[in-house]
């Protein structure tokens, strides 16, 4: 049997791959003592491959190590021997750093405060008076015919038959005057949306 102490001194890339799929492949054997060391060497290994990502979250590091360590321990059933190793834990590595960051926009999101989008939320006290100005400019761009049925019907909640008494016009010549105002009014519309 190979001295382990020595396995471990000598780990480096690019023997590292090597090295260390002989002392997993050992372990999953049954030698307790070549897990015991294949998992030490991992846990250096995966430490400088997580520093090296996560160096703005120092903190994270060495539980990421541990939930990584436990995933590959558990999942080392499926390790195909024929493949490299270390692609197999940089991958499971890869998953969960994705999962912690996830968690940590998420509960990150939760924290960020609202005062920055307060003023986009905030109700205007002037919105209808704004509104009704803006419907005003509109309303001037149409003849009497169309303007004045849509005010009084639309606008003020008249009956077709009071409007007519109020403009003079037949009843049938309001309501021909509201489709056609709200027509023009729609065409206007979206001419001034086009020409932005």
């Amino acid at each position: 049997m190979t001295d382990l102490n020595e396995v471990i001194v000598e780990v480096r890339p690019p023997a590292a791959e090597e090295k260390l799929r002989k002392l997993l492949l050992a372990g999953l054997g049954g030698d307790a003592a070549a897990y015991h060391a294949f998992l030490k060497q991992l846990s250096v290994l995966l430490r400088g491959f997580l520093r090296g990502r996560l160096y703005r979250m120092p903190d994270e590091v060495e539980d990421l190590v541990q939930e990584t360590m436990l995933a590959i321990h558990n999942q080392r059933h499926t390790y195909d021997a024929g493949q490299p190793l270390t692609a197999w834990v940089y991958a499971i590595a890869r998953y969960k750093m994705i999962d912690l960051l996830r968690r940590r926009a998420g509960r990150e999101a939760l924290h960020e405060p609202l005062d920055d989008e307060a003023a986009i939320f905030a109700k205007s006290d002037h919105e209808p008076d704004d509104a009704r100005r803006d419907l005003e400019r509109l309303l001037e761009n149409l003849p009497d015919r169309h303007r004045l049925p849509i005010v009084h019907v639309k606008l003020q909640g008249r009956s077709v038959a009071e409007a007519a008494k109020l403009t003079g016009m037949s009843e049938s010549a309001v309501k021909v005057g509201i489709h056609r105002g709200l027509k023009a009014l729609a065409a206007f519309i979206r001419s001034s949306d086009e020409d932005r």
